[in-house]
């Protein structure tokens, strides 16, 4: 959702790539994991002919380009949706193996405890009453013995004999031939039924034979914790080596894609590097969430949205006046009516207010919900009309482009390719989720400046 709730927020310096989706937006359901061999080798053929044609689509695209930055825009895409999606399935697993790695040796070391305290408390009883005391002999002993004399533990024998009173349980003990009276044929009858007729001295031999097993097991489990954990973390550096080339790429690709003139092979670099960057944002959202809830990052890379094709709203324009104190050169942003990020965590205007300050774009903190953006910002001097504009916020009436029926939505402009434009942000996919598409018939839109 985008409904606005003034619970104060501490804004991030700079942009959180966080990621937020809008309530309404038809999404393609997530498939659930398959056990199925055949079933995976199906997925993984689908995922590399989607992939292939994906690439097809690209270089057709970039006819026309040099051969040079066209394999260098392709490498780009291939590394962000292909080998960066692949690395973050190896460390998903590698976490989770692990994980329950992790859990069996615990679970291992807490058995050989407990068979390590059973023996302390056994040798215990041995220096008390010695190592042939039969414990069983004496307790079914005992039982019989109470039992013949009206105590407590005959009620106890009763549910198991299915008998009312004592009368009853001796009675049935007597029918089925299963213990006579005599105390000392009760105990041994007993404790043959219940295989516990081994004295002290046996079972201290025994216990410490299973603590021999269990320490076997506890080391391997340690030592199996250990090699995963150690899997794990090659996995998450493998992953982080990519990203950090995705980096160096995208970086080398941004000059060189601004001077392509082809309106059709722009669009699909800035498509590139926006999928490349919105990667980039989801790592540092999690590497920062990490770092204030202690935990560690396990690298989770979300996807960046496909072509979503747009709808329309009604023409004209709002008129702004002026726009005040942008903080940049393009004729953007404002001071007015702005303190901070308070817009709710996780949403899309949150998302919107933390993107335009990367980009040096000051926003009010009070515009409500994405949907009331473009009404709201000309009160304070913001421009808003239907001319796009890299930075500034879309802001989608409820129901348009999917936006949700009640609170509408907003995003930021990354790219403007003639009259199609291509935007991130967050909540489409699900709170704190940067996402990416690109919309037709740019103009139909608001754009708040």
């Amino acid at each position: 959702m985008n409904k606005t709730t003034n619970t104060i927020k501490p804004a991030l310096a700079a942009l959180t790539a966080g990621v937020c989706c809008v309530a309404g937006f038809v999404l393609a359901p997530v498939q659930s994991a398959e056990a199925n061999t055949y079933s995976n080798l199906v997925n993984a053929q689908n995922q590399h002919a989607a992939s292939v044609a994906r690439e097809s689509q690209l270089k057709a695209q970039l006819a026309g380009v040099s051969t040079e930055l066209a394999n260098k825009i392709v490498e780009l895409d291939d590394l962000t949706n292909n080998k960066i999606v692949a690395a973050q399935d190896k460390v998903t697993q590698a976490n989770a193996d692990a994980a329950t790695a992790q859990d069996e040796a615990e679970a291992a070391a807490q058995r050989l405890e407990a068979a390590q305290k059973d023996k302390e408390n056994l040798e215990k009883q041995i220096e008390q009453t010695g190592k042939d005391y039969d414990d069983a002999h004496a307790a079914v002993a005992q039982i019989a013995r109470d039992s013949m004399h009206g105590s407590n533990t005959s009620e106890v024998m009763s549910v198991v004999t299915g008998a009312s009173s004592t009368q009853d349980f001796v009675n049935s003990m007597q029918s089925r031939d299963a213990l006579s009276r005599n105390e000392a044929n009760a105990a041994s009858l007993a404790a043959s039924d219940l295989n516990t007729s081994k004295n002290r001295g046996e079972r201290l031999a025994a216990i410490e034979k299973q603590i021999a097993t269990l320490k076997t097991q506890a080391d391997q489990k340690s030592a199996a914790a250990q090699t995963a954990a150690e899997n794990a973390q090659n996995e998450r550096d493998a992953l982080e080596q990519l990203r950090q080339e995705g980096e160096q790429r995208r970086n080398e690709l941004t000059s060189m894609v601004s001077d392509l003139k082809d309106q059709q092979a722009a669009q699909a670099a800035q498509s590139v590097l926006l999928a490349s960057r919105v990667d980039s944002y989801n790592q540092q959202y999690i590497q920062e969430q990490a770092a204030a809830g202690g935990q560690v990052s396990n690298g989770q890379q979300q996807s960046s949205g496909g072509t979503v094709s747009g709808g329309s709203t009604g023409g004209g324009t709002v008129s702004g006046g002026g726009s005040s104190s942008a903080g940049s050169s393009t004729g953007q942003g404002t001071s007015n009516g702005d303190v901070g990020n308070m817009y709710v965590a996780g949403q899309c205007t949150w998302y919107a207010y933390n993107r335009r300050k990367a980009m040096g774009i000051g926003t009010p903190s009070y515009l409500h919900n994405g949907g009331e953006w473009y009404l709201n910002a000309p009160r304070y001097g913001l421009r808003v009309d239907h001319v796009p504009q890299v930075g500034a916020a879309l802001s989608f009436p409820p129901g348009v482009a999917g936006a949700d029926g009640t609170y509408g939505h907003v995003a930021v402009v990354e790219a403007v390719s003639g009259n199609t434009v291509t935007i991130s942000e967050m909540n489409v996919m699900g709170p704190f989720v940067v996402s990416s598409r690109t919309l037709p018939n740019a103009s139909a839109y608001w754009y708040v400046h």
